[in-house]
């Protein structure tokens, strides 16, 4: 479960140097903030950071932005960040709704999607990451070459993922239900939290990749 309430997180957030503020301001300018013009690449939901901050110390000619929308859940990759520093890493707060507002279009190279939220009752089936109403968001947002890649462990939200792939016209790059007995596509797989977690208890990733 989400920790959603620990005292001073938000002042801890808006003081922090890893976090960006008012950032529909700096919409089209990211390369402003990072220094440089290498490419963007972010997460949407990222929890703790674990996946995100390993991409980072990685690939340090990457640019990448987590987003989350809890604020104890980011305290805690700010804590994590701070231990390592990395330059080309920054942090949102901030509700996935409102990418189109402080991403310009074709300014993300990639857009990752981990274990995100199901959201079961048909009624909230637009909150879901890989809606229709999402995968449009992404569209604007993202180069020509662009890509979303999306791992989960639950069946219901991956088979309704892939009718909106289908649904919204996106290329279907890659798909597999069982990630971790696919051998090329683990080769330099990052594992997040929850991915540890479900695989050792035995449930299959399913993961998918798909460009416009």
């Amino acid at each position: 479960m989400r920790l959603r309430n620990i005292k001073g997180s938000r002042e801890v957030i808006g003081a922090s140097e890893y976090v960006i503020q008012n950032p529909e301001q700096w919409a089209g300018r990211w390369k402003e903030i990072f220094e440089n013009e290498n490419p963007i690449q972010i997460e949407i939901g990222m929890g703790k950071g674990q996946f995100l901050l390993e991409l980072a110390r990685q690939n340090p000619k990457i640019n990448y932005v987590g987003i989350e929308k809890y604020s104890s859940v980011l305290l805690r990759a700010i804590e994590k960040q701070r231990e390592v520093e990395l330059p080309n890493l920054r942090f949102l707060r901030m509700e996935a709704e409102h990418i189109t507002e402080v991403f310009a279009q074709g300014e993300t190279a990639k857009i990752y999607l981990n274990f995100s939220d199901p959201w079961p009752k048909d009624r909230h089936a637009k909150r879901r990451l890989t809606s229709g109403e999402f995968l449009s968001r992404y569209d604007k947002i993202l180069d020509k070459e662009g890509t979303v890649e999306f791992k989960t462990d639950n069946r219901a939200l991956f088979d309704f993922s892939l009718e909106s792939v289908q649904e919204s016209g996106w290329k279907l790059l890659v798909c597999t239900y069982d990630l971790h007995k696919d051998e090329i596509l683990m080769e330099g797989n990052v594992m997040t939290e929850y991915e540890e977690r479900f695989s050792a208890i035995g449930n299959p990733i399913h993961k998918l990749i798909i460009r416009r």
